[in-house]
């Protein structure tokens, strides 16, 4: 068990595993939500550390988005700026899909990663202290929380990496695992609120999982990493607003 779960860090981080493949990733995507707290308690503590030492609060936002790119390696903040092209792109499925297969970034995707930055930055910048902790640790655990309710919830629209988790997830034991675990840490922190925000992250999920089969006839692995995107930052923006 161990070994997987460093693999769905691996998967997850820039933690390198050797046994790290798509498959294995896939049969305990239900654990998803421990990379989250792991990365909400560093991400969290650094940010906490820098609101206390009394830097601005737009600085202490931009870090702290930083300290996230470089630990998530941007791997999904690439799938967003894939989903938002394929969404931008007008034709058939098939050229949605091919539009979010290209390698290279449109405008779309571009401007969507801009806003995005943006949002995340001035978000952050609205909580400080053991507020902010809280933030970025809920919202990681929401994120992944986020990918895994869309894998069970969601159908393939082609076969590819996104496969093998959509094919996981189906086990309802697991999505039942995962809600468990992302609960824990949510109501001992945050208790209503915590609640507040892993609705918040459902919703994105139940309406990213619309979406994309109405836009692509299916969930590709671009649309789970946007969605692990904007379900941090809609629960970042929950929560500091509640």
């Amino acid at each position: 068990m161990l070994r997987e779960l460093v693999s769905a860090f691996s998967f997850l981080t820039i933690i390198p595993a050797g046994n790290a493949n798509l498959e294995t990733v896939a049969r305990y995507m239900h654990v998803f939500p421990i990379v989250g707290i792991a990365i909400g308690l560093i991400v969290g503590a650094f940010g906490f550390g820098l609101s206390e030492a009394g830097i601005n609060s737009i600085i202490v936002g931009l870090l702290v988005v930083a300290v996230i790119a470089i630990i998530t390696g941007m791997h999904h903040t690439d799938g967003l700026a894939d989903f938002a092209d394929g969404l931008a792109a007008k034709g058939t499925i098939q050229k949605k899909l091919s539009a979010m297969k290209d390698v290279s970034v449109g405008s779309s995707g571009i401007a969507t990663i801009i806003l995005y930055f943006i949002g995340m930055i001035v978000a952050l910048s609205l909580a400080d202290g053991f507020e902010l902790f809280l933030a970025i640790l809920f919202a990681e655990i929401t994120a992944k929380f986020s990918m895994v309710l869309m894998a069970a919830m969601g159908q393939s629209a082609a076969l590819g990496s996104n496969s093998p988790f959509v094919s996981s997830m189906k086990n309802k034991k697991k999505l039942i695992i995962s809600l468990i675990l992302s609960l824990i840490p949510l109501l001992l922190l945050g208790g209503a609120d915590g609640l507040v925000v892993l609705g918040t992250g459902i919703t994105v999920s139940l309406f990213m999982v619309g979406l994309s089969t109405r836009s692509f006839g299916g969930i590709t692995g671009d649309v789970l990493g946007a969605t692990n995107e904007i379900s941090r930052l809609a629960s970042i923006l929950v929560f500091v607003s509640i």
